[in-house]
């Protein structure tokens, strides 16, 4: 019997994904408008690449302590109301990043928001993954998670280029005066984004899920929110897929640094800042596109570590580059083979994952991963300013990048041989374990 064929618009077909996947690209355009604001904005008024980690740490530490419980509510209670909510959360915030902004507030006032943005996130990340296959059927769940990577990217690549484009123009109505308050219209359009993602996700009907059977009482919330962590380190393909990318964004966090190489190495404004920091962004689509259209990896495994081992590589490029376009294609290549690994992780995790344990799941991957990006950025941050007393500003961020290009190459090394039912990874199969 003829198989049938691999159809790459499977998940677009559904109406229910359509709505999901229009509101979250408005939305996380804007949030990716917001970060390159936000760092922009931070480094224009501090000079500082240290405050740049501080942000990273604000965002970090949230999700740090409130993820395990988070998990567990995310389990039992309706995750289409608890998506909507953190939206909601997220527009306010970035209403109040306008006038923060706007008045100048003090650097205290600015963190403090940050970390309330992280309050949401913790409960955002998580929902957001577990309700995806809520609304497609188990057989197109891998498009889906294609598509969603790639619409997310070209939302994502969009939106630095669009912040820039706007502080720009700000400046330039202020006659070329270059004033930090120029990023307040950026913050006021996430605001509104978030909101349409809101409205957007009240048309959509998710079937229900399985609840967790602790419920949300302080014994449940106790036992229940260990769960997901217990399921991680029984599946040690998914515990493997994790550490990898756990050490390696925690090493290779070379766009946490891009205001000061806008500034400082490449000598650029708002906009290229905005276009370096789309570049990953680009890749990506471009990857998303081709990912759709063939079928999954026969050795998953395999094609995880060299995609991370070539994102170490670009990274390393990255670093050395003080020409603008070179730095582009480098980011460019390295958000293409990233994409490659978030889609097999993605799907490694949920389809590995019983339903009623997703949230949990989910809630401990973004312990690892959501943290270990902002943690990453710190590092970096940390290691330029250190490296900059002796090396100057420029110099401490091209140490800190290439430095962290190198360990990510070490970290695939070790994961690979730490890990060997990694290396053998197969066809990931799409039909989710039953609780």
């Amino acid at each position: 019997m003829t198989p049938p064929a691999h159809d790459p618009y499977a998940a677009l077909r559904i109406p229910a994904y359509r709505r999901f996947a229009g509101g979250w690209s408005i939305a996380s355009m804007g949030m990716q408008m917001q970060g390159m604001a936000l760092g922009w904005e931070v480094y224009e008024r501090t000079r500082d690449p240290l405050a740049l980690g501080i942000v990273g740490l604000c965002r970090a530490f949230p999700v740090i302590l409130l993820a395990l419980p988070a998990g567990q509510i995310v389990d039992t209670i309706s995750r289409k109301r608890l998506l909507v909510g953190t939206q909601l959360a997220f527009a306010l915030v970035s209403f109040l990043l306008a006038w923060s902004s706007y008045a100048q507030a003090p650097m205290a006032v600015v963190y403090l928001l940050v970390v309330l943005s992280g309050c949401a996130r913790v409960f955002n990340g998580p929902t957001r993954s577990a309700i995806l296959p809520m609304i497609v059927p188990p057989g197109v769940f891998h498009n889906a998670v294609t598509w969603n990577a790639g619409v997310f990217h070209a939302s994502a690549m969009l939106g630095p280029i669009l912040g820039g484009l706007i502080i720009d123009a700000m400046n330039t109505h202020a006659g070329l005066k270059i004033t930090a308050a120029a990023a307040w219209p950026v913050y006021a359009f996430t605001g509104a984004a978030c909101l349409a993602f809101a409205f957007a996700m009240g048309a959509v009907e998710p079937r229900d899920h399985v609840r967790a059977p602790e419920g949300l009482s302080l014994r449940g919330l106790w036992l229940g929110m260990f769960a997901g962590a217990k399921h991680l380190f029984a599946e040690k393909t998914i515990l493997g897929a994790i550490a990898l990318d756990l050490f390696a964004v925690l090493l290779g966090g070379a766009t946490a640094l891009l205001p000061v190489y806008a500034k400082e190495v490449l000598h650029v404004g708002a906009w290229p800042l905005g276009v370096l920091k789309a570049s990953p962004y680009l890749g990506a689509v471009l990857m998303s596109v081709y990912l759709a259209h063939r079928k999954p990896f026969a050795r998953s495994g395999a094609a995880l570590l060299w995609s991370v081992a070539a994102f170490g590589a670009a990274t390393i490029v990255f670093g050395f580059s003080q020409h603008l376009w070179l730095s582009i294609a480098a980011l460019l290549v390295a958000g293409a083979v990233d994409t490659v690994s978030v889609v097999i992780r993605h799907v490694l995790v949920q389809v590995r994952t019983p339903e009623h344990l997703r949230g949990r799941v989910a809630a401990v991957n973004s312990v690892f991963i959501e943290s270990s990006n902002e943690l990453g950025g710190f590092e970096s941050a940390l290691v330029a300013d250190v490296a900059g007393r002796w090396l100057g500003v420029a110099g401490g961020a091209v140490l800190s990048v290439v430095g962290g290009g190198i360990g990510t190459l070490l970290v695939v090394a070790g994961i690979a041989w730490a890990f060997p039912a990694l290396r053998r990874l197969g066809r990931l199969e799409e039909t989710p374990p039953e609780p």
